[in-house]
């Protein structure tokens, strides 16, 4: 096969997180919502010609365009997704791979993960591997615990380290979303270090059934308390979203990015114009 594949991978936002329990092996039992968002890296895959098909891992070339990655180009999540399919004996052949970075990086989107399930997506259809939805997902998880809603994505509740899956009816078609990122980095350690596992005093289930414009309040990202307070540009945001007419506003995961929902088209992107924005109609 010398046709090159190509394949959009979409990213997810957070509607609230709770962080509920510490666990004994020092993770953290959440409840989250994930929502796709139809902001897209894009994958092109193509065999590399006139080499030994031997699924050596060395001959991968992956290039990268649009958005700046940092670390090391054979950490990238697309090549661990391919050695990870290679490590389980599937035949894949020395791929040149294109990663189209648009989706924004260190921002509670997903795009990594998203990048990786699209990548072993890819190739399953690429090579004919026949791999199910279950096979897949359970490989990805291997990469990290957000990585199987990417395979399918769709309204899903998420419990456990956000690992374990129950799919939600939940429509929020017609609604504007916007997305705004600053140049704000939180990591993992800081994201978690300031939080207080607890019950929450409002389901994310039983939120998600109200109206929209009810779930200020209720829908809460528990990473926010803290993470507001060490980096108040965050707050600022979420705050002129609700001003210029959002019905909600909210951190994804553990941020960076701060989005709102909108009834009709938000036409406040000069207000961000300082940050990378996003807006769509879901």
């Amino acid at each position: 096969m010398s046709k090159a594949y190509s394949m959009k991978t979409c990213c997810k936002i957070n509607l609230g997180l709770n962080i509920t329990q510490r666990r004994p092996d020092g993770y953290h039992n959440i409840q989250t919502i994930f929502y796709p968002v139809p902001l897209h890296d894009e994958l092109t895959i193509k065999p590399l010609p006139d080499l030994p098909q031997n699924g050596s891992e060395a001959d991968d070339v992956l290039t990268l365009g649009g958005n700046p990655l940092e670390g090391e180009v054979r950490d990238n999540l697309v090549l661990r997704a391919v050695r990870l399919l290679r490590s389980e004996g599937f035949p894949v052949p020395p791929l040149c791979i294109d990663l189209k970075k648009v989706i924004p990086s260190g921002a509670g989107l997903g795009g990594g993960s998203s990048d990786a399930a699209c990548m072993v997506k890819s190739i399953s259809e690429m090579f004919s591997l026949n791999m199910t939805e279950e096979l897949m997902k359970t490989l990805v998880a291997r990469l990290g615990a957000d990585c199987p809603f990417f395979v399918n994505p769709r309204p899903l509740f998420a419990e456990g380290i956000g690992d374990v899956f129950t799919p939600i009816l939940l429509n929020l078609n017609g609604w504007y979303l916007m997305l705004v990122k600053p140049e704000v980095f939180v990591s993992t350690r800081e994201a978690y270090a300031g939080v207080h596992p607890h019950v929450p005093a409002y389901s994310l289930l039983d939120t998600a059934k109200l109206p929209v414009g009810q779930w200020e309040g209720r829908m809460v990202n528990d990473f926010e308390e803290s993470i507001f307070a060490n980096h108040p540009l965050l707050a600022q945001i979420k705050e002129k979203l609700y001003r210029q007419g959002a019905a909600y506003a909210s951190m994804s995961g553990s941020g960076s990015t701060i989005f709102g929902l909108f009834r009709s088209h938000p036409n406040c992107e000069a207000f961000f114009s300082e940050h990378f924005t996003f807006v769509c109609q879901l």
